[in-house]
């Protein structure tokens, strides 16, 4: 079996082009986590690395999968010099470390809560995940593993958050649409609930 973080890291360079920083993380217990920074004009994008580095597992399961099972990083993308969003690169880390602590399959349509602002002043402290595959294309790993996707994740205020767990994702991104809504902007105000 190929180690698959430098396969991932070289795929996100393909598609982002070269980081202008990383950082690390490492929760006790769990593998570390990194977060790269990428710039591309006004757009920042952060991605994590590690997650992908074993498969999510069945929270229910006995034993987890060593090689079956959905893997995935995650990725950000906000204006760049609105607002402090380096300090995004922990609140990512923990949502990336979160298969591992939490035992949770990160998946489209899932909301990832942190518990906090996702930096400094930000109205967001928690993200929608999105569907992959535009930004950055799944990484088809050897058989039998299961190909790394690369899942945007779109902030949500607490009101919105609020209305997905009631009118589901879809019906959440259909209004951000509607409304013309930035998910870039990085201190957007809540997109206007019916």
């Amino acid at each position: 079996m190929a180690d698959v973080l430098p396969l991932v890291e070289a795929r996100l360079r393909s598609a982002l082009g070269e980081p202008d920083a990383r950082a690390a993380v490492t929760f006790l217990g769990t593998d570390r986590i990194e977060v790269l920074r990428f710039h591309e004009g006004d757009i920042v994008r952060y991605a994590t690395l590690g997650m992908s580095a074993a498969p999510m597992g069945d929270p229910t399961a006995m034993l987890a999968d060593p090689v079956k099972g959905p893997r995935a990083e995650l990725v950000l993308s906000v204006r760049a010099g609105l607002a402090d969003t380096d300090k995004a690169l922990r609140p990512l880390a923990v949502l990336g470390a979160s298969p591992q602590v939490e035992g949770v399959i990160v998946a489209p349509g899932a909301s990832l809560d942190v518990g906090e602002p996702l930096w400094p002043g930000a109205p967001f402290t928690s993200v929608l995940v999105a569907e992959p595959g535009g930004l950055v294309e799944d990484l088809e790993l050897d058989e039998p593993m299961d190909p790394v996707q690369f899942l945007p994740l779109l902030p949500m205020t607490s009101n919105e958050a609020a209305w997905k767990r009631v009118h589901g994702a879809q019906a959440l991104q259909e209004l951000w649409l509607t409304n013309g809504t930035d998910l870039r902007d990085p201190s957007r105000k809540s997109v206007p609930l019916e």
